[in-house]
C-alpha cells in the first residue's frame, strides 16, 4: 500500500515554523526569510513533501498555468518563438500548456474554451486570430490575451509584432537600390496583419518609386503553395528579377524552385528577400537576405503585457510594433554605394 501524503502541517511542524510560513516559501514570489526558507526546504526533503499547486491554485485564485495555442509549427520561427516564451515564462513561476488550432474561428474557439476550463491565468495566442465574442468570455473569466505576431484590427486585446509595414517598405528600397524593375510578391496569407501589413508597406515603397501593378501572390503562408506561385511567376511573359517573399520558410521553397526546376542563379538572374531571419536563413545554402524578426524583443515584451494584464496593470490594449532590421546576405543583388532603407 503507499504511504499517505505528507502535508504542509507535518513539515511546518517538522521545521518549527508555521503552516502559513511553508505556504510563504513554496509561492513564487511570497516574502520569507532565508533562515525560513533553509528550514522549510530541508524538513520538506526530509519527509519528501511537494506542494500540491492545485489546491493552492484554488485557494489564491492562480493557477500559474499560462496558455500558448499556435497554429502551426512548419514555419521556424514558431518553434524558436515557443520556446522562447515558455522560458521567459518560466522564469516568472509560471507552467505552460501549449495548444494547437487551426486558424480557423471553430478550432481557435475550441482551444481557448479548454484553456479556460482549465483556468489558466493568461493566454499568449501566436499567429492566431480571437474573434470580439471569444475575447469577452476570456475578460469574463479574468483571463487576459496578449496577441503574438499578429494584430486584429479594431481588437481591445494587447498584442506584439516587428513592425512589419517598415520591414517591407526597407524590403522595397534595397531592391529598387539594386537596379531591379521587374519585382514580385509571393506574399503571406492576406487574412493575417502579417501578411497585410508586409505587403502594404512593400507595395506603398515601390508605388514612391514609380512601381505599380506589380505580380502579388498571396503564398498563404504554405512551402507548397509558394512554390507553385514561383512556377506561375516564371511562366508570364515578364519574368521577375526579384521577389520578396513573405516568410523565410517560403522563401526557401522559393529558392529550391529557381535553382533545382528552372535552372536560375540566384542572385544573378534572381534577387530572392525573405522575413524572419530563422537560423536556417545563415546556412551557406541559402544564405538569405531577410527582415529579421527582433524574437528576442517581441518575446519579453509579450510577456511583460501579460504579467501587468494578470496583475490588473493594465486598462487599455497595448499595440507594439517592434523594429527589425533587414539583415544582407546573399540571395539578393547588393546596392552599390549607399542606400535610404526608409525611402528616397
Amino acid at each position: 500500500m503507499s504511504e499517505p501524503k505528507v502535508t504542509s502541517s507535518a513539515v511546518a511542524k517538522r521545521a518549527g515554523v508555521s503552516q502559513s510560513a511553508v505556504s510563504r516559501v513554496f509561492t513564487p514570489g511570497a516574502s520569507a526569510s532565508v533562515a525560513t526558507k533553509e528550514k522549510v526546504i530541508k524538513a520538506a526533503s526530509e519527509l519528501g513533501y511537494r506542494p500540491n499547486r492545485l489546491a493552492r491554485g484554488l485557494i489564491t485564485g492562480r493557477t500559474r498555468m499560462i496558455g500558448l495555442v499556435v497554429a502551426y509549427l512548419d514555419n521556424q520561427f514558431y518553434p524558436l518563438a515557443l520556446e522562447g516564451l515558455s522560458q521567459a515564462l518560466q522564469e516568472k513561476g509560471y507552467h505552460i500548456l501549449v495548444f494547437m488550432a487551426k486558424n480557423t474561428p471553430a478550432s481557435v474557439t475550441k482551444v481557448v474554451q479548454e484553456l479556460i476550463d482549465y483556468q489558466v491565468d493568461g493566454i499568449i495566442a501566436a499567429s492566431v486570430a480571437v474573434s470580439g465574442d471569444l475575447a469577452k468570455r476570456c475578460a469574463k473569466a479574468g483571463i487576459p490575451i496578449v496577441l503574438f505576431n499578429r494584430g486584429q484590427d479594431e481588437s481591445k486585446l494587447s498584442e506584439v509584432t516587428s513592425d512589419n509595414v517598415a520591414g517591407g517598405r526597407s524590403v522595397a528600397n534595397f531592391l529598387v537600390a539594386g537596379g531591379h524593375k521587374q519585382i514580385a510578391h509571393i506574399s503571406g496569407w492576406q487574412g493575417s496583419s502579417t501578411g497585410r501589413d508586409r505587403a502594404i508597406g512593400f507595395t506603398q515603397a515601390l508605388k514612391v518609386h514609380g512601381i505599380t501593378n506589380i505580380p502579388l501572390i498571396d503564398g498563404m503562408y504554405d512551402r507548397q503553395v509558394a512554390a507553385q506561385a514561383t512556377r506561375d511567376l516564371f511562366k508570364a511573359r515578364k519574368k521577375p528579377d526579384a521577389i520578396f517573399v513573405g516568410n523565410d520558410h517560403m522563401a526557401f521553397a522559393v529558392m529550391d524552385v529557381l535553382r533545382a526546376e528552372l535552372n536560375l542563379s540566384i542572385p544573378g538572374d534572381v534577387s530572392v528577400i525573405g522575413y524572419d531571419d530563422v537560423p536556417l536563413a545563415a546556412w551557406p545554402s541559402f544564405n538569405l537576405t531577410t527582415v529579421r524578426q527582433p524574437l528576442d524583443q517581441m518575446v519579453g515584451t509579450a510577456v511583460d503585457l501579460l504579467m501587468s494584464s494578470i496583475d490588473g496593470l493594465n486598462e487599455s490594449a497595448a499595440k507594439i510594433r517592434i523594429h527589425g532590421p533587414l539583415i544582407v546576405r546573399q540571395s539578393a543583388r547588393i546596392p552599390k554605394g549607399d542606400w535610404n532603407h526608409e525611402g528616397l
